[in-house]
Parts: C-alpha cells; sequence; structure tokens
C-alpha cells in the first residue's frame, strides 16, 4: 500500500506543473473574456447557460475531464502504436464532413451533434502531430533523405488539402508552422526561406504587376546563388546593376510607344498617338526573351559544374515563375469571394471599412480605445455592444485588449510565449525522439494559431476565422487544445517517472 502510494506521489511530481498552471491561466482569462465581450448594461451571471460564458464553462470542465482521462488513465505508450489509425480515422471524418457536415459562415467543416457542433480539423492537429512523431522517430529516419521526406510531406499535406477543400483556409494554414518542427529535425533551413519566397511571391504578383515579380525573383535566386558560391563582390559589381537596369525597361517602353503630336493653331489640342511597333512590346516578354536565354545557359554551367545548390535553385526560380502566373488562377478559383476581399483589403488593393474590412476597422478602433491599461473589466463599448463580430471567438483579443489595455494584452502575450518556451524545453529535455518531436509539434500548433489570430485583430493577417487557443470561445476548440497538450504532458510525466 505505501509502495502503491509512493507511486503514485511519484507520478504527481512528475508532472510539468508549470505547464498546468499556464493552461489553467489562458483557460481563465478567457472565460472572464467571454463573459466581459457579451455583457451590455443588465450583466448577467457568468454561470448562466444561456450565454456563451455559461457554455464556456461547460467546455471547460469537461476539458478538464478530459485532461485528467489523459494524464491519469490512459497510458503514454499507446499514442505511438495507434497513432496512424487515429490519423486515418481523423482523416475519414475530415473528409466525410464535407459530404455530411453543416455549412457554418461559408466553412463546410462542422459535424451537427444536436447538443454542439463538432470540427475534425480541429482533431486532426492532434492526428498528425502523433504520426509525425511516430514516422520521424523511427530507427535509421532521415528527413533529408528523399523517401522520408515524401513520407513526411504527405503526412502534413493531405489533411492540409482536405481541410483547404472544407473552405477553412485559416486552419490549413496551421500545418506550415510544423516546418518548424522539421526544421529542428535536420530540414535545411532553406526550405522555410522558399516557403517565405513563395509567400513573398504571391503578395507581389498580387499587388504588383507579373514583370516586376519576376524581377524581384531574378534578384533574390542571383543573390543567393553567388552568396553561396562566395561570389559576393562579382554579383554587385556586375549582375545587380544589369537587373536595376532591367527595373527601367517599363518607363522606357512606356515612352518609346507614346508619340505626341503637337498642336495645330492656337486653340489646338496636342494628342498622343501609340507607336505600331514599341506599344506591341510588353516588358514581360524582354524578360522573358532573357530568361529563355539565361536559365538554359546557368542550368549547363551547374550540371557540368556538380553545382548542386545553383541546381536546386533554378529549379525553385522556374517554380516561382509557375506560381506567378498562377496566382490569378488560385486567387479567383481556390479561395472564396470573402477570402479573396480580405486579402484585397489587407494589400491596400480595396478600401472597404464599413463591408468585409468592418470587422478588422472596429477590432483596431476597440484595442486602440483601451490605451494603456484598458477601460475596466465590463466597461469596453466596443465589444460589448457588438461593434466588433465575433468578439468572443475569432475576435476575442480585441475584448482584452480595450478592457485591459496594452498592458493586458503584454501579459496574455507574455503567458503565452512561456508556455510555447516550456513546451520547447520539455521536448529538449526529452530522451525520446517521439515526446520530442510530438512537443515541437504542439508549440509550432500554438504559436501558428497565435500569431495568425493576434494578427487578424490588428490588421496584419488577412481575416481567415482562426481562434486564439484556450482563449476563444467553442467546445471544439477547447477539448482539442486540451487533449494536444495534455498529451505532451502524459508523455513528458511518463518520462520523468522512468529517468
Amino acid at each position: 500500500m505505501r509502495e502503491l502510494s509512493g507511486h503514485r506521489g511519484r507520478g504527481l511530481q512528475s508532472i510539468d506543473w508549470k505547464l498546468v498552471i499556464y493552461y489553467l491561466l489562458l483557460v481563465l482569462i478567457g472565460w472572464v473574456n467571454i463573459y466581459a465581450s457579451v455583457q451590455t448594461d443588465e450583466p448577467t451571471s457568468i454561470f448562466d447557460l444561456g450565454c456563451r460564458s455559461g457554455m464556456q464553462f461547460i467546455w471547460i470542465v469537461t476539458a478538464l475531464g478530459l485532461a485528467a482521462v489523459i494524464l491519469f488513465l490512459i497510458n503514454p505508450r499507446i499514442y505511438e502504436g495507434f497513432s496512424l489509425p487515429i490519423y486515418l480515422i481523423v482523416l475519414f471524418l475530415l473528409v466525410a464532413v464535407i459530404f455530411l457536415g453543416v455549412e457554418i459562415k461559408g466553412s463546410k467543416s462542422w459535424f451537427d451533434l444536436g447538443f454542439f457542433n463538432f470540427q475534425p480539423a480541429e482533431v486532426s492537429k492532434i492526428s498528425t502531430s502523433l504520426l509525425l512523431a511516430t514516422v520521424m522517430s523511427q530507427l535509421g529516419y532521415k528527413i533529408n533523405r528523399m523517401r522520408d521526406f515524401l513520407i513526411t510531406a504527405a503526412i502534413i499535406l493531405v489533411p492540409m488539402m482536405v481541410i483547404i477543400m472544407e473552405s477553412e483556409t485559416g486552419l490549413s494554414l496551421v500545418y506550415v508552422g510544423f516546418i518548424f518542427m522539421l526544421y529542428r529535425e535536420g530540414l535545411s533551413g532553406w526550405l522555410i526561406f522558399l516557403l517565405g519566397m513563395a509567400i513573398l511571391t504571391f503578395v507581389l504578383t498580387m499587388s504588383t504587376s507579373v514583370f516586376t515579380t519576376i524581377l524581384v525573383l531574378l534578384a533574390i535566386t542571383s543573390f543567393c546563388i553567388f552568396l553561396y558560391s562566395g561570389w559576393f563582390k562579382p554579383w554587385f559589381i556586375f549582375c545587380l546593376p544589369v537587373i536595376v537596369l532591367l527595373a527601367f525597361v517599363p518607363s522606357i517602353l512606356e515612352a518609346l510607344s507614346t508619340t505626341t503630336i503637337p498642336a495645330e493653331g492656337a486653340e489646338g489640342v496636342a494628342t498622343e498617338v501609340l507607336h505600331p511597333f514599341w506599344s506591341k512590346i510588353k516588358p514581360t516578354y524582354i524578360l522573358g526573351g532573357i530568361l529563355a536565354v539565361l536559365i538554359p545557359l546557368t542550368g549547363f554551367y551547374s550540371f557540368k559544374t556538380n553545382h548542386k545548390f545553383a541546381q536546386l535553385a533554378i529549379i525553385a526560380f522556374i517554380a516561382g515563375i509557375i506560381l506567378v502566373f498562377s496566382t490569378d488562377f488560385i486567387f479567383h478559383n481556390v479561395l472564396q469571394w470573402h477570402q479573396r476581399t480580405r486579402i484585397e483589403v489587407l494589400l491596400g488593393l480595396k478600401d472597404d471599412p464599413t463591408g468585409i474590412g468592418y470587422n478588422v476597422n472596429q477590432s483596431k478602433i476597440a484595442i486602440g480605445s483601451g490605451g494603456l491599461f484598458g477601460k475596466g473589466f465590463l466597461h469596453g463599448t466596443q465589444t460589448a455592444y457588438g461593434f466588433v463580430p465575433e468578439q468572443s471567438t475569432d475576435f476575442i483579443f480585441c475584448t482584452i485588449g480595450e478592457e485591459w489595455g496594452f498592458f493586458g494584452c503584454a501579459a496574455v502575450l507574455l503567458i503565452y510565449f512561456l508556455f510555447i518556451w516550456r513546451i520547447i524545453k520539455d521536448a529538449e529535455k526529452s530522451r525520446e525522439a517521439f515526446t520530442r518531436i510530438y512537443g515541437y509539434c504542439v508549440a509550432c500548433c500554438l504559436f501558428m494559431h497565435l500569431f495568425i489570430n493576434v494578427g487578424m485583430t490588428l490588421g496584419i493577417m488577412p481575416v481567415i476565422g482562426i481562434p486564439l487557443p484556450l482563449v476563444s470561445y467553442g467546445g471544439s476548440s477547447m477539448w482539442g487544445f486540451t487533449a494536444l497538450i495534455f498529451i505532451f504532458i502524459a508523455l513528458n510525466r511518463n518520462e520523468n517517472k522512468y529517468y
């Protein structure tokens, strides 16, 4: 009996209680601010099941029960063995919801279970993380080996693509965060760079022109090749001046293509006519002609000298050009209308403060009105009176900003960063690769949710509908994040018990 009691004592001591405290703090902050976001001049009880704060209390209690089950009733060893069946079941649910689910806010990603709506995409982060940890922790796994890399990429991309088909663009972007875990496990940092370049290419193509985008890609690609080769000075001396001169091609062609005919007589008006030859030449044609010669020559030289980096850079550059000419198709055929409009507003291509840009505009007003110390608990006006749509879900950070001010926002962000840092620290101390990899997956998911959600409320990210972890209202989100986090706490606890 004493031995059993001592064993349980050691089990409790092996729990990282700092992670549990961070979790409880965020849950409490969320619950209080959900209550504040839905109150008016006649506040009700925070436990009132007729409002969202009361329902959130139910989700919190059940989530704590789920956390206890994960910690004390489930053997953490089963996660590695059952990761593939769990992944396949969740993937089946992701596909099934497209046909059997209900549409909410333009996204068909919810199962209507009567008492509440269940979103499989929230659970998919857990199943994907578990399978990634299982595959990547296998003896002999090497991420830079093509076979292993393709398997890893497929594990991430398959549920990501299905979620995109559900029109849940926000949740699909969370999967991009796994790239940081891959980098920790040995993937070249150039992949992160390429991801950033893909985003830059899309933004430039949307906001400028095809010519400008390709020229920027050429400048960056050539700079990387010369930098990697150690030919830093020649790039500045020869290549950079040529690229700068090419930048003036559109202006030169515009000047050559237009001819001004002087006015006749005292009251005549000068007219402009297009030159029959120069007006037909587009800047893209000239740049395309140069690249048609430059790419084969560079490619031939790179293969002749076996310059692997140059070969990959050329392939990446060609892929970038394909993306440039595919942007219009992706924008108009893959993204939905409201997503397209939000991106246009974010990039400054469209000004719609009372329409699609209303959410962001009101969000910034709410946060700005909070000042340094906020208006005080239950004294917010922008969020409490419904000026900010979804103030208890996607835009819950506005309530924090308005009622608790800059210092309140800073405190919440600090808790998040301490939480994520603690997970990374525990993952690094782990003796088992499975626990380490899963821990990094958890940290990546939390970071991406935090970055995108806060970015939305501040107007630096498009409004794509993504909850603030443990703070936003919702049962699926609360249970999903609770399971995601406490599985790691259980894995970490299991290691601490035996080492």
